[in-house]
């Protein structure tokens, strides 16, 4: 390791001690490693400009913020919720069983944990606290963990930039998140009524004919946009980036027409927060680019690599090595380093080894959501935390019961490398 990456390192550690803004900290770190080794400044806007800024995939990023944005400041989350309840809401620990159904619907719109949580999770932690007395630890554990599902199943913004980082196809990455989304759903609802029978969870209430027809009807239209954009990116009407723009449409017809429940002032705040939110990722993205140059100029790579194959490590033994260490740094990094910075990183192994990148992207990003909630860094746990007004301490105590499932599909998907692979095979991907 030279001293320019050395400098790289110092100034890294030292902005995330002084909690500087990840994207700063990593943007300060490049600029440092090229001052420190006598290298033109003017390449970490080389980098930015034609590495990223000029990636067409890059558009989807903003368009499903802003779909998700709108989803949430009209009445969508609630009419999920409702048509939710009528489903599973009856049995016991059914508001749990509840809350991860609807983080499961949201999750084919918003591609964010933190949109999820944010969105339909603070409705469900209001309802399990209000109506089914649960402890708000307890509530807010089973919303974080259910949040999880968010950028698995598509659209998935963590899935984009894996794609642009390592020119993995997008469509494969989105049709390969959907099973294992749906295996971390079940096995979290399966856990809650574990759990529910164990420590006396309530009942949620039997709605009648009528008031459940209505919840339905009420939450049908939302519920038809997961067809809508996996349908149109399976049959190939439009690309993954355009149906980032199909969903942003929906949203604004649903919340701002149909519903009439966003007004124009309503839709410039969403607006400017979504710009707001997009120019937040895309400064977090540049100094990812300019740190990565760096990476690529030490050639951590090509040492990674040379290490693989001095020990003689098997595909199934390099994975389940990297998911122990992507587990062990997510309770200390954030999800965004690991996202883009180290997984570059073990691309070239991966290719050596002959793994397939969209089972190891998918792969890691589940293990990456397992990080957002895993003690003691858990972004997510600190995010949901401070929306609910719930001590952090409680919520840690209770989050774990939740954790265990989470880690067993990611054990089933490292080994079963079809539970990813099935469904974009079926589409015609060939990796």
């Amino acid at each position: 390791m030279s001293l320019a990456f050395a400098i790289l390192l110092a100034v890294f550690i030292v902005g995330s001690l002084l909690r500087v803004p990840l994207a700063i900290s990593m943007l300060s770190a490049g600029m440092a490693y090229l001052f420190a080794s006598g290298q033109d400044v003017g390449l970490a806007a080389d980098q930015v400009m034609n590495s990223m800024y000029g990636s067409y995939v890059m558009l989807a990023i903003p368009m499903f913020i802003l779909a998700a944005n709108v989803m949430n400041a009209g009445t969508i989350s609630e009419r999920l919720w409702s048509a939710a309840d009528v489903a599973v809401g009856r049995m016991r620990g059914g508001l749990g069983q509840v809350t991860v159904l609807v983080s499961t619907v949201f999750s084919s719109m918003s591609g964010s944990a933190i949109t999820d949580a944010a969105g339909p999770g603070m409705v469900a932690i209001k309802m399990m606290r209000s109506v089914g007395g649960y402890k708000p630890g307890y509530a807010v554990a089973i919303t974080a963990a259910a949040a999880t599902i968010a950028p698995i199943i598509p659209p998935s913004i963590p899935m984009v930039l894996y794609a642009l980082l390592t020119g993995t196809s997008v469509s494969a990455m989105f049709l390969g998140g959907v099973v294992p989304g749906l295996m971390m759903a079940l096995s979290l609802m399966l856990t809650i009524a574990v759990l529910a029978k164990r420590e006396g969870l309530p009942k949620g209430n039997s709605l009648s004919g009528a008031k459940a027809w209505t919840a339905i009807r009420r939450g049908l239209l939302p519920m038809t946009l997961p067809v809508v954009l996996l349908g149109g990116i399976w049959s190939g009407v439009f690309t993954p980036t355009e149906a980032a723009a199909v969903a942003a449409f929906y949203a604004m017809i649903l919340a701002g027409i149909v519903y009439r429940a966003l007004g124009w002032r309503g839709l410039f705040a969403v607006f400017a927060e979504s710009m707001r939110q997009s120019a937040v990722v895309m400064i977090l993205i540049a100094g990812a680019f300019v740190v990565n140059y760096a990476v690529t100029a030490e050639q951590l790579a090509q040492v990674l690599v040379g290490w693989i194959q001095s020990q003689d490590l098997t595909a199934v033994q390099f994975l389940l090595l990297a998911n122990l260490m992507f587990l062990l740094l997510g309770c200390m990094l954030d999800t965004g380093v690991l996202l883009l910075v180290v997984l570059p990183v073990l691309m070239p192994a991966v290719r050596l080894l002959e793994i397939d990148p969209v089972h190891f992207g998918v792969v890691a990003i589940v293990n990456f959501m397992i990080g957002l909630v895993t003690p003691p860094y858990g972004l997510l746990l600190f995010v949901m935390s401070s929306l609910a007004v719930v001590p952090l301490k409680d919520i840690m105590a209770q989050v774990w019961k939740f954790l265990i499932p989470l880690v067993l599909v990611l054990l089933l998907l490292v080994l079963f490398p079809s539970l990813v692979l099935w469904l974009p095979r079926l589409a015609g991907y060939g990796g």
